[in-house]
């Protein structure tokens, strides 16, 4: 069975035909790293994940990105308020991000790109725009000139009388329309900025993302992804600036998620239930969490509860029982091949699984599968003589599941000396590099794996717990 993917384009699920076979280049727009990550941006960080992960699975190449907006004006006021210089407090944001994704078992995607490390392809983009008439400075901004670009509304499915009435729009006398949108904005008395042919200002936040993909992944990509609020206007917006400056599709498969609800009402400030990703992951495991997330399709409302959470728990706990009652009893099992029967129903749940996942990654059916895995595995064990051979396959496949879905706790064998020594060798080098990302991310997982660093005359010693 082919992938097919729900293209919010077409509004209906297509066969996934990458650009170059075998290969795939996916964008998922990332954070404003003004603050922490709440975990409405865990939904679509975990099913991206899951996303390239099944894409991996399947035997792609995928190189995935998602970006960092490291200056805007949400971060720009909190600086003020906090008294940092902005970008001190953008990558203080963008750590933090990167430590919560990591605790919540997302893999490490192939790059962030940063908007202040774009600034020249960005400005350069911009300027296309203005040299085919899409773009106009007025007052020291530059705008994108919406009625230039016949189809605009295209993704979001509104034309322009639609989006005339149904947004509301402050009245901008540097306009020409009132939906015309911002792409290099005048500084600021005060403000980070950069020169351009306009004067100094910063990047508007649609045209990042349309000048980071172009340069990073090219004129066209296969996956472009996010929540469903980025539909309108940041995609419709993407897509308008890049087809403009290439005639040719931004993106093939346009993928949105579903927004969390906190207890059957929407998440937000004013009603107090907007919950932090690093407060949550204190109260649950990152396996329950993923297993909430994925045990709904993303196309789908969430709803977090306390009941919805225990049950999630409860769930990985009877996945994780059968693994550990398979362990247990292959240290006693006899050798022999694998039983015709359980390797016939091995096979079944897997194309089961699969077609599951093919089916624009319908996580709770794949989910099913794994339970029936389970119910295999726990029928098998009632046998007065089982195989190695035999465990051995099931757990193989409960290994294969999971390296899709992320839902099991992970491995925490203990480390070799000769590791040890090379990891902080590598700490010791990024941050000589100023990789504090990557020398963050060592110092954690040797803190897990209950090494502790010190620092001493002689250089750094460590110890075990």
């Amino acid at each position: 069975m082919t992938l097919k993917i729900y293209n919010t384009m077409s509004r209906q699920k297509e066969e996934f035909i990458p650009l170059e076979p075998g290969k795939v280049k996916m964008y998922v727009c990332g954070p404003t790293v003004y603050n922490y990550i709440h975990i409405g941006n865990a939904r679509p960080a975990i099913f991206f994940d899951v996303v390239r992960r099944y894409l991996t699975y399947s035997g792609y190449d995928v190189s995935y990105l998602v970006n960092f907006t490291d200056v805007d004006d949400k971060i720009i006021r909190a600086a003020e308020e906090t008294g940092e210089e902005v970008g001190a407090l953008a990558e203080r944001f963008i750590e933090a991000y990167l430590e919560d994704v990591r605790a919540i078992g997302i893999h490490p995607v192939t790059h962030h790109p940063r908007v202040t490390e774009n600034i020249d392809a960005i400005i350069a983009f911009i300027a296309r725009l203005v040299e085919k008439g899409f773009a106009y400075p007025s007052g020291g901004d530059v705008y994108y000139r919406t009625t230039k670009f016949d189809e605009y509304g295209k993704l979001s499915h509104q034309n322009l009388d639609e989006l005339q009435y149904g947004i509301r729009i402050e009245v901008d006398d540097r306009k020409e329309n009132p939906q015309d949108f911002v792409l290099w904005k005048g500084a600021k008395p005060g403000e980070i900025s950069w020169e351009s042919p306009w004067g100094a200002g910063r990047p508007g936040w649609h045209i990042e993302c349309s000048a980071m993909v172009q340069k990073y992944l090219g004129e066209t990509i296969d996956i472009h992804g996010g929540g469903q609020d980025l539909t309108f206007p940041h995609h419709e917006c993407e897509i308008a600036q890049s087809e403009a400056v290439t005639g040719k599709p931004m993106a093939h498969y346009w993928m949105h998620n579903a927004f969390i609800n906190m207890d059957n009402e929407k998440m937000s400030k004013s009603l107090g239930n907007f919950v932090m990703l690093r407060d949550i992951r204190q109260q649950i495991r990152p396996q329950t969490l993923r297993f909430f997330m994925l045990n709904a399709h993303y196309r789908n409302p969430l709803n977090f509860s306390e009941e919805t959470v225990r049950q999630a728990d409860s769930s990985v706990d009877r996945i994780w029982n059968a693994i550990t009652n398979l362990e247990h009893r292959l240290s006693v099992a006899l050798n022999g091949p694998v039983d015709e029967q359980v390797a016939a129903r091995i096979e079944e749940i897997k194309q089961y699984f699969e077609s599951k996942m093919n089916d624009d990654f319908n996580t709770p059916d794949a989910i099913t599968a794994i339970f029936d895995l389970v119910s295999e595995a726990n029928i098998y064990l009632k046998r007065e003589r089982v195989t190695a051979e035999t465990i051995e396959s099931l757990l193989n496949t409960f290994k294969a599941f999971d390296a899709v879905l992320g839902i099991l706790p992970s491995e925490n064998g203990d480390l070799l000396d000769e590791e040890v020594e090379s990891l902080i060798a590598e700490r010791v080098q990024a941050r000589k590099d100023k990789n504090w990302s990557r020398a963050d991310e060592i110092r954690d997982l040797l803190t897990e794996k209950g090494i502790f660093l010190e620092d001493t005359p002689q250089g750094i010693r460590w110890r075990r717990k």
